[in-house]
């Protein structure tokens, strides 16, 4: 195993909507594994893998987790196996981004529109890591995360904080919420809000570890392109030199906006960077391609 330790990221105040907050960059914590997902794998990096051969996992073909994924099998020299339900004949003829990275990395894409996890038959030493990692496993990597924030905040002696990040599954927010005594709050960038409560009750039974949900006055639907998502993460690159994922930060940031419009700005603000850059390199182009005209 190389010498990186993927924990212990950096934390700098950057200035947004003429306010100074903190930015916790997990994007920082590695070049190849890095943002909620090095956190969320963090599980299987550290501990014992001896009679695990194979990893099986699923979701899109440029999602963050199979890159993630690949980082992992690569150092832990273990075999993913990557079910998606399509590739597109475009990506498979020019392969990019977190797609090309994953089979460069000896990443095993499986195109089958028919699989399903629940039903998939594990071997006795294969694991299954549902899609985004949204495994009890994840809560390991993600209190380290918690503990980091505490004493972080204790240094300065920020006795108010709240803290924000985008949701998919809402894994990162709920196991945060479970290890911080500072309020969470996130949004969610899949399904709307209703959704992201059942993930939260799927994980945790007892609310009070809930994060709070914010919700937006426009429902956006994932993947998609928002010209005020493109404005965001350019506006952001200019005024602090910081590159942010395009998929689930720009809309982090829209709802720290529409936090801030409502709250008396008196608390300190962190936000958590997600990471995820490779993915821009499908995405990026996708935006210019549609606002650049």
């Amino acid at each position: 195993m190389n010498s990186m330790n993927y924990i212990n990221s950096p934390t700098e105040k950057i200035k947004f909507k003429n306010k100074e907050i903190y930015l916790k960059r997990d994007d920082l914590l590695d070049r190849d594994f890095s943002g909620n997902k090095a956190r969320k794998f963090y599980y299987y990096l550290v501990n014992d893998l001896t009679n695990i051969d194979k990893i099986i996992s699923f979701g899109s073909a440029q999602a963050n987790s199979l890159y993630s994924l690949s980082v992992l099998g690569k150092i832990r020299e273990i075999n993913i196996d990557f079910y998606v339900n399509h590739i597109s004949s475009y990506l498979k003829e020019n392969p990019h981004g977190n797609y090309k990275k994953a089979i460069e990395n000896g990443v095993n894409i499986i195109e089958d529109e028919n699989f399903d996890f629940k039903t998939y038959e594990l071997e006795e030493n294969e694991i299954l890591i549902e899609e985004g990692a949204r495994v009890k496993e994840a809560e390991f990597g993600i209190k380290i995360l918690a503990q980091e924030i505490t004493k972080w905040a204790e240094n300065k002696k920020i006795e108010k904080l709240k803290i924000f990040l985008p949701s998919g599954t809402g894994t990162t927010a709920l196991f945060l919420q479970k290890h911080l005594n500072f309020e969470v709050f996130t949004v969610s960038c899949v399904g709307g809000s209703e959704y992201l409560k059942k993930q939260f009750f799927s994980l945790e039974k007892d609310d009070k570890y809930h994060p709070k949900i914010i919700d937006m006055p426009k429902k956006y639907h994932f993947g998609k392109l928002y010209k005020e998502f493109f404005e965001i993460y350019n506006e952001l690159l200019e005024t602090t030199k910081i590159e942010f994922d395009l998929l689930y930060d720009p809309l982090g940031f829209l709802s720290l906006e529409e936090y801030l419009k409502s709250s008396k700005n008196e608390e300190e603000i962190l936000y958590i960077h997600q990471g995820g850059i490779l993915g821009n390199e499908s995405m990026k182009p996708r935006y210019e391609r549609k606002f650049n005209k």
